[in-house]
């Protein structure tokens, strides 16, 4: 296989219109490309040509001559995409170039994370338009910065991308604003013809069960906070002194948390992870960190290309019971990379725990371990599958109990929200009955996707404003 695409591809899709055979697969207007865990060279049309090397921004492919022992699964996994022949013109689909009338297209964008980032990117193609982002934090970039595991130096590699945007003389930014209390949508559309939201999902969702305000108890996501650095939990404290420590959901941020607690603190030292975070680390006793679903090994929530970074990771262990491996066909990619985890002694644990739901945090002052009923699955008419409790209970011990059950959307100041989904209603991005106002990102399509799912999704969104614009719907 000529080139092979990473586990630190983005999915921001800047390799597919490089690519000049159209050998890289879903593309954005293909129905899979929203779900797929990563994009995939087809190793039989690929003409090795490299342009997509120069494309990526994350550094994601290479030459299969030049993969690393732990990446020759990708190699693997790119090959096995194609398995079913995919039908397909034979060059990528076209994005037409934005035209806009006459005039100096001004807009306005709140929030400076991949979403806006993406976003303004898109306006500053229109020759003319001008761009001013307003960030809350004095910090810009948002989860690319404060959400992505600092060990994940390629991924977080996205924000070079991004400087090159902020460059552009047409962008301005304006660091330590909050829209919506110092400064409100009108005073923004007194300035600009319209205003892009791209605050995404800044809290979490919360596990509603008796406990779960004892100390000792927090997300996931605050963790992640914590270790990156973001001003907002600098000050914040996790007590590492128990042997233990449990996650409830298995998402990506969980195998992120769960990693960054066993390995070894000497690795992250020439991270980008913060001091103090790093210290807490190095005096840490936790030697395991369960990491549990409500539902089977099959319906895990993380993706592949984190399984591989997880069982990959020196002096840490991934342990699965057999029965949940054997659940798993042969032909999942997920059975043989957790049958090929390394075992060595004296190592900390990753323990992946299946059909379990929390009941209740255990603890008289503080957390001492997590209630769980046992579940089974139950197959509908459709085919589908749902969880029903068995009643049989289970107690973990732990001291340290991290929820990782999702993020969740605020309401913005001035907008419609929908509580269901929290997500901000949507017309092609366009909020209806805001004059001027548009979303992008997260608060506009829900905590789905990977950095770069929010370019395609920031393309939409800025295509129907220059359409509003052109119709001279944007004063």
């Amino acid at each position: 296989m000529p080139h092979v695409i990473t586990q630190s591809c983005c999915s921001d899709a800047s390799c597919v219109y490089a690519c000049p055979v159209n050998c890289i697969h879903p593309t954005p207007d293909e129905p899979d490309f929203h779900t797929a865990q990563m994009l995939y060279v087809d190793p039989v049309e690929c003409v090795d040509c490299g342009a997509c090397v120069t494309a990526c921004p994350v550094d994601a492919i290479k030459p299969h001559t030049k993969l690393t022992a732990d990446e020759d699964v990708f190699a693997t996994l790119n090959a096995d995409f194609y398995a079913t022949p995919r039908p397909r013109p034979i060059l990528a689909p076209v994005v037409p170039p934005l035209e806009v009338r006459p005039g100096e297209l001004r807009v306005a964008i709140v929030g400076s994370g991949p979403a806006a980032m993406y976003a303004a990117e898109e306006v500053l193609t229109i020759p003319g338009a001008l761009v001013r982002i307003y960030e809350r934090l004095t910090t810009p970039y948002g989860l690319a910065r404060f959400g992505v595991a600092p060990d994940h130096q390629r991924t977080r590699g996205v924000t070079h991308q991004f400087d090159h945007v902020t460059a552009n003389p047409r962008l301005q930014m304006r660091l330590g604003v909050e829209v919506g209390s110092e400064i409100t949508h009108e005073d923004l559309l007194n300035e600009h013809h319209a205003v892009i939201y791209a605050v995404g999902a800044s809290t979490d969702r919360r596990l509603d069960i008796d406990g779960i305000d004892l100390p000792g108890v927090s997300s996931a996501t605050e963790f992640v906070a914590w270790y990156n650095g973001h001003p907002d939990h600098a000050d914040r404290t996790f007590d590492l002194s128990s042997p233990r420590a449990v996650i409830v959901g298995n998402g990506n941020v969980a195998l992120d948390v769960a990693r960054l607690l066993t390995m070894d603190p000497d690795r992250l030292a020439g991270t980008d992870i913060a001091a103090h975070a790093l210290e807490a680390l190095r005096h840490s006793a936790i030697e395991e960190v369960v990491v549990v679903g409500r539902r089977g090994i099959e319906q895990s929530a993380f993706t592949v290309p984190e399984l591989v970074g997880l069982c990959s990771t020196p002096g840490v262990d991934v342990v699965v019971r057999n029965e949940d491996l054997r659940a798993l066909p042969d032909s999942d990619p997920r059975a043989a990379i957790l049958r090929a985890a390394p075992r060595g002694a004296g190592n900390r644990r990753v323990v992946l725990e299946y059909l379990l739901s929390p009941t209740a945090i255990l603890g008289d002052c503080a957390a001492e371990g997590v209630e769980f009923v046992h579940n089974e699955l139950i197959a509908a008419p459709d085919g589908s599958t749902r969880v029903k409790s068995t009643g049989l209970q289970r107690v973990i011990e732990a001291g340290l109990v991290l929820t990782s059950i999702g993020y969740r959307g605020r309401p913005v100041p001035g907008l419609p929200f929908d509580d269901a989904t929290a997500t901000v209603p949507h017309q092609g991005g366009r909020v209806p009955g805001v004059r001027g106002a548009f979303v992008t990102g997260w608060i506009k399509r829900g905590p789905t996707g990977f950095i770069g799912t929010n370019k395609s999704c920031a393309q939409e969104t800025v295509r129907s404003l220059v359409a509003d614009y052109n119709a001279g719907l944007l004063a």
